[in-house]
């Protein structure tokens, strides 16, 4: 059975739609960095996503080629993520998706390494005659957070936002955006394929105590 870290690490994946504190530890990523509106249907966003699966998905699928990696077990490829963020705004302003700077990223299991994700970029390129130089790997360490799962459209996050933010002021923290700590969104739903009223997404918000 493959290993599926949503299940496996429901702390972090599946919290439930009211807020709670979660400490995150570092973890390695693929990553796509732009900017833009992410609606736009050929904007810079929908690509980097379709360069991210095709990525994901050739590291997933080495254990059939002949680039055996150290420690490799059968896993389901985690869900896309993205941080994001806006030039002199203090977390996000949702009425101004054209100022979105975003990282789109999905988690990379342990046993990958920098140099199987160079590989992996090669090896796409060389089967699908693409471009995926834009593709990265990352550590990220996010530490101290708040989040909630949030039902329901992406136009509708600043109502989940707003609970997050009482809950914080309730609870003796505030949030803690940093040029390295983000608005971050997690996706557990196909938005192509589920009603937006049922979209499943986790938001998290770095964070720290009052007076730290």
């Amino acid at each position: 059975m493959s290993f599926d870290y949503k299940k496996e690490y429901k702390e972090f994946y599946m919290p439930k739609n009211k807020p709670e504190i979660v400490d995150v530890p570092e973890m390695n990523f693929i990553a796509v960095r732009g900017k833009g509106n992410p609606n736009d249907e050929n904007g810079d966003y929908k690509a980097s996503i379709g360069l991210l699966y095709a990525i994901a998905f050739t590291i997933k699928m080495s254990k059939k080629g002949n680039h055996a990696i150290e420690g490799y077990f059968d896993y389901v490829v985690p869900p896309l993520e993205g941080f994001w963020w806006q030039e002199d705004t203090v977390g996000v302003d949702y009425g101004r998706k054209e100022d979105f700077c975003w990282i789109s990223v999905i988690r990379l299991p342990d046993f990958v390494t920098k140099k199987d994700v160079q590989w992996a970029i090669e090896e796409a390129g060389k089967k699908k005659g693409q471009d995926f130089s834009k593709v990265e790997f990352m550590t990220i360490k996010e530490g101290l957070c708040v989040q909630c799962m949030h039902i329901g459209a992406y136009d509708d996050e600043p109502a989940t936002v707003a609970l997050m933010d009482r809950f914080l002021s309730e609870n003796g923290y505030e949030n803690d955006f940093t040029d390295k700590r983000m608005h971050h969104e997690i996706y557990l739903s196909d938005a192509r394929r589920v009603a937006p009223e049922r979209l499943k997404t986790v938001i998290r918000h770095p964070v720290r105590k009052v007076g730290d």
